[in-house]
């Protein structure tokens, strides 16, 4: 038998996780340089409100070498193989401390995402699929890397305060986007976040006019699965967006998903993404 195990940024429900039997290995949160682990220790409501109430600061930190070797040790002796899936290179230290780990098993594979949260969580979940369907590791390691260049990742930020704070955004970005209540889409492209096209007015008209930016008239889409993705969205949005995206694409499977911690330190309540793959 194969073991799929993933960083705990894949976002994945539960339910998803315990029917594939997929382990997921947390990330560390930092607040005001006290530790807790992403979806262990800490949750979005706890993170929010360190941060809005109690004004701490928060960051993240990788996963360390050791605490990956111990990670994977056990799943390595009982399984055939172990395939791990990590957050995109570019993004943390994971993947690199995860391939150094792995240099003491010779049944551990490691994977590069290029990509964070469902978008990778797309193929943790193509490869446990895989892997119940009897395939070696090393064939389901080709099929998945096949898919990395084929996700599409996409989310829409509320505010820009959270950037701030970590030191991704300057006081005169967060300035101009609150006065002109611009939302800005994030892309990641080539294993990078980069800036999209920018929305301006209320959240659910951003949304309303993101989704029809991503899906209208989008003949690339692979129609088997999408992830709507949110950082405690107000449940009536969250329904506005499936009806939204009804409109323009019927997806085989949609599925709600809540955003980590780790990725919450970074967006802010109220970001919301679609993730699919491309054909």
């Amino acid at each position: 038998m194969i073991k799929i195990t993933a960083d705990s940024t894949c976002d994945l429900p539960p339910n998803i996780l315990n029917a594939l039997n997929i382990t997921v290995t947390p990330l560390h949160v930092l607040v005001d340089h006290v530790n807790f682990r992403d979806g262990i220790d800490i949750t979005q409501q706890d993170l929010f409100k360190y941060v809005e109430v109690e004004n701490k600061k928060c960051t993240t930190a990788a996963i360390n070498i050791y605490e990956y070797e111990e990670f994977f040790a056990p799943f390595a002796k009982a399984y055939e193989a172990v395939i791990h899936i990590n957050v995109g290179a570019r993004f943390s230290s994971c993947y690199a401390n995860a391939k150094m780990a792995a240099q003491r098993f010779d049944n551990v594979y490691i994977i590069d995402s290029q990509n964070f949260s469902t978008g990778s969580g797309h193929l943790v979940y193509d490869a446990a699929l895989l892997a119940k369907q009897g395939y070696p590791a090393e064939e389901i390691v080709e099929k998945i890397e096949a898919i990395v260049p084929k996700l599409d990742t996409s989310f829409v930020m509320n505010r820009l305060d959270y950037l701030k704070k970590g030191g991704r955004c300057t006081n005169i970005e967060l300035f101009a986007t609150t006065l002109l209540k611009i939302k800005p889409a994030i892309e990641v492209r080539n294993g990078e976040m980069i800036v999209g096209k920018k929305y301006r007015g209320p959240l659910l008209k951003c949304l309303e006019n993101y989704i029809k930016d991503r899906l209208q008239n989008n003949r690339d889409i692979d129609y088997s699965r999408l992830f709507i993705t949110h950082s405690m969205c107000p449940p009536e949005i969250v329904e506005q967006v499936k009806a939204s995206v009804i409109q323009y694409v019927q997806f085989h499977e949609v599925i709600e998903a809540y955003a980590g911690t780790a990725l919450s330190v970074h967006a802010g309540p109220h970001t919301l993404g679609l993730f699919y793959k491309r054909k």
